[in-house]
């Protein structure tokens, strides 16, 4: 009897020891010119860690997403951050941000926002490893597309970065998604859209990469396509296909992944 009851204790104790805080804030955003919500979870451990510095992934939402996207959608999240003991920022990119900086609409202004102003506030704020050797992003859908954008451009911010399902080309999607109304028409504004498009910027084989998609996603042309020449500009990387949509389903798995890959690169530095 009494081993049984430790063995029940035990495993009460193995399903109730991931305690990760989830935090929500509002950052007052010049750019943005609005406060925006940010949610920040932190491991259990975070408190008690006077010294210890913790590595940051940025979370990148979808289209019509918002910054709680990933602690009410993805049922492991808070667990993973306490498995890696890593700090993850859910980021808020409005409803169709595409996490540019908009040409046309000046209060959406999302990669300076996030580059310039939400880093350095959480640098600030939380006992961070400020450095690229211990920051990395990713994204899902439109946010897979803000990860890998912003990951390419800021070298000096983000070490590693990923996507799951992303909107990695955006030209063949002029009128979806309402990107048309972050850089204006596609006919009238081509070199925009080429300018911006994931696929089009210049990767890092110095940066680790993760992308991966379903076989059953309307962005795995767009993926395979990125692939390709990721491998014919001989850059470092991992691509996955798998089966699944473009869904929580399919997404609930990849954060696994992500969080591992990211976790593996980290433990280098």
């Amino acid at each position: 009897m009494k081993k049984i009851f430790l063995l029940l204790v035990f495993c009460f104790i193995q399903l109730t020891g991931f305690s990760a805080t989830i935090d929500s804030l509002q950052i007052n955003s010049q750019l943005l010119k609005r406060k925006s919500p940010v949610v920040i979870v932190t491991p259990q451990t975070y408190a008690s860690s006077s010294e210890k510095r913790f590595p940051v992934i940025y979370f990148l939402h979808g289209y019509s997403g918002n910054a709680r996207s990933w602690v009410e959608s993805s049922p492991d999240f808070q667990q993973l951050v306490d498995q890696y003991q890593i700090i993850a920022v859910c980021v808020d990119g409005g409803y169709d941000s595409w996490y540019f900086d908009s040409p046309i609409e000046p209060t959406y202004q999302y990669e300076s926002y996030i580059t310039k102003e939400l880093i350095p506030f959480i640098d600030q704020k939380f006992k961070t490893k400020a450095e690229p050797q211990g920051r990395a992003i990713s994204g899902l859908s439109m946010g897979g597309h803000g990860a890998m954008y912003l990951g390419t451009r800021h070298p000096e911010l983000f070490g590693a970065m990923a996507s799951m399902s992303g909107g990695v080309d955006i030209v063949p999607f002029p009128n979806n998604w309402n990107i048309k109304g972050r850089l204006g028409k596609y006919e009238d504004n081509k070199a925009i859209w080429e300018k911006n498009a994931v696929i089009n910027q210049n990767f890092s084989p110095s940066q680790a990469i993760l992308i991966d998609c379903g076989i059953d996603d309307f962005f795995i042309g767009v993926n395979r396509a990125l692939h390709q020449k990721l491998i014919e500009n001989k850059i470092p990387h991992e691509y996955t296909e798998r089966p699944g949509a473009h869904n929580w389903k399919y997404w609930s798995v990849s954060v696994r992944n992500h969080f591992y890959f990211f976790h593996s690169y980290f433990k280098n530095f």
